[in-house]
């Protein structure tokens, strides 16, 4: 599958939840984001964005700039100390804590790094970010909210889409992404290419006048080619995130 990278974004304002620092909450006995970094223990680096304090000793930390600017200054923040010869990440929100190895390696699958302009091998159609086709409805748990807290994806603010993605090809593409049984994307469960992410956020850095503080996802992947993918695996949807104390239970008892 290539080398990847992983970069968990720890910075939501978790304002639904008291301002708490809702990635530290335990779940199953553990920290969400602990159990984040697990599912990418295999990833040939790791950046953890926000402000914390006790990581595994391989794991970089750092701050987004300005501190509390939103998910795409901290996907720039993490995207800066990824070596070069990282072609691939995964972008994640550090309140998954259902994400496993195994759906992590899905996405990987279906980013089709050797071939980007072969047709894609089933589980999900491509679209242009902000164009997404409907998706069938999968059976399962009830989707969690599409709107991240303290992360939010709104709708798209008059961004002009960027030129196209960097996959080339008819089915080139430049990430995949889990989307819920409603067809909602969750881009911050998703594998994507370093090259096309950074000349997203060169971008966006233009067209907002230099800052990133405040961007919404929904801009920095306007015009990215994105496949998405609707989980079909054994267990609890991966993309579930933690956005109220109501969450955190239904995730307690998944993980039981």
């Amino acid at each position: 599958m290539g080398t990847y990278a992983a970069v968990v974004l720890s910075g939501g304002a978790a304002r639904r939840m008291g301002g708490v620092d809702k990635s530290a909450l335990p779940v199953g006995g553990r920290p969400m984001r602990d159990r984040v970094l697990d599912a990418v223990s295999d990833a040939s680096q790791r950046v953890l964005v926000g402000a914390v304090d006790v990581v595994p000793a391989d794991v970089l930390v750092v701050r987004e700039d300005p501190p509390g600017g939103g998910p795409v200054a901290a996907t720039a923040a993490g995207l800066a100390l990824l070596n070069a010869d990282i072609t691939l990440v995964a972008l994640l929100a550090a309140d998954l804590p259902l994400l496993t190895r195994a759906a992590i390696g899905d996405l990987l699958k279906h980013l089709d790094v050797e071939n980007p302009a072969t047709t894609p091998p089933g589980g999900g159609p491509l679209a242009r970010s902000g164009t997404a086709p409907p998706l069938p409805t999968t059976s399962g748990p009830a989707p969690a909210p599409s709107a991240r807290e303290g992360f939010a994806s709104p709708a798209d603010d008059g961004v002009a889409p960027a030129r196209g993605g960097l996959g080339g090809g008819e089915w080139g593409h430049d990430g995949v992404c889990f989307v819920d049984g409603d067809g909602r994307r969750q881009s911050l469960c998703g594998v994507w290419r370093v090259a096309a992410l950074r000349a997203a956020v060169d971008r966006l850095t233009v067209e907002r006048g230099g800052s990133l503080a405040g961007a919404p996802v929904r801009a920095l992947l306007a015009g990215l080619v994105v496949r998405e993918v609707a989980w079909a695996g054994e267990g609890p949807p991966p993309w579930f995130d933690c956005d109220t104390d109501e969450d955190v239970r239904r995730a307690e008892e998944w993980v039981r």
